[in-house]
């Protein structure tokens, strides 16, 4: 929908007053005549870039308030597909909700990061529903990686190399930091709009994990992860230490002074929606008023 504009709308209520008062008027009114601002309609879709197979990796936006919180689902594909449809969920309540967003906060919600790894577990692309997952999703791991067998979470720079773990297993990183483009996507965003915190949705570890880099865990990162936790009644913890993770996108927010979090559901399946609601509604609280 287009941006329209409150002088536009006064000038078409005094036409129309005119005419019902049985005089047809013709009202010009100059951009300079009337200082108000233009104002938009609806949420901000963009696509922010294109995955490997040409996949569109979109974004949507509500509010414009200058406090931007970014929440990105599907990082991981069809392996973690609920994290897509929790994202799924969270934009059709702020589609039904908009006035849930402070008059200072923005939010933006990436929901498939991965959109090659979705299409590779469900053989389409967009929304979906669980009852289009299959029930049986091949090997384990299928739909985790982006078409040429890169782990996004382990593209970005942080401590990156060419080979990282995941669950024990080595998986490729890519050639080089960001050299898959849907990490680039996400860079390109996150460079562009300089969110206070971002939020990755993850699972199936049910905890919400700080972020960290060579410079250990931001304050402002245990900030978020404990009043996320708190509310959403996840375990709270500091380092994912199960495997050394190199290369995740969490790290590298941390590089660059951002907080950030991996929310981990506690399934594959399930995207504990009044839970996470919570968690939303307390970073709300969080930020709003905090510039």
């Amino acid at each position: 929908m287009q941006p329209f504009s409150k002088v536009r709308v006064i000038a078409a209520a005094l036409i129309a007053a005119a005419i019902i008062g049985g005089i047809i008027a013709f009202v010009f009114l100059r951009d300079d005549q009337v200082s108000i601002e233009s104002e938009a309609v609806g949420p901000v879709h963009e696509i922010i870039g294109l995955s490997v197979e040409g996949r569109p990796i979109e974004a949507y936006t509500y509010g414009d308030g200058p406090i931007r919180v970014l929440f990105v689902g599907g990082i991981h594909g069809g392996y973690e597909w609920n994290s897509v449809l929790l994202s799924q969920q969270f934009i059709d309540y702020l589609e039904e909700r908009p006035d849930i967003v402070p008059d200072d906060v923005s939010v933006t919600v990436i929901p498939s990061a991965n959109p090659d790894g979705m299409y590779e577990v469900l053989g389409k692309t967009g929304r979906f529903t669980a009852s289009d997952v299959p029930a049986q999703l091949g090997p384990v791991g299928a739909g985790r990686f982006n078409a040429r067998g890169v782990d996004i979470n382990r593209n970005f720079d942080c401590k990156w190399r060419s080979e990282s773990m995941w669950r024990g297993n080595v998986v490729s990183a890519g050639t080089a930091a960001f050299s898959e483009p849907e990490a680039r996507a996400i860079r390109d965003f996150v460079v562009e709009h300089d969110p206070v915190a971002v939020v990755f949705w993850h699972s199936q570890a049910n905890a919400v994990y700080a972020s960290e880099c060579e410079a250990g865990i931001l304050s402002g990162t245990r900030t978020l992860m404990n009043t996320y936790a708190r509310a959403a009644g996840y375990p709270a913890i500091d380092s994912f230490d199960a495997y050394e993770i190199t290369g995740d996108a969490e790290g590298w927010l941390a590089s660059i002074g951002i907080p950030a979090i991996t929310v981990e559901l506690a399934t594959h399946e399930t995207i504990e929606w009044e839970r996470n609601l919570a968690g939303i509604k307390a970073l709300f609280s969080l930020y709003s008023g905090s510039n």
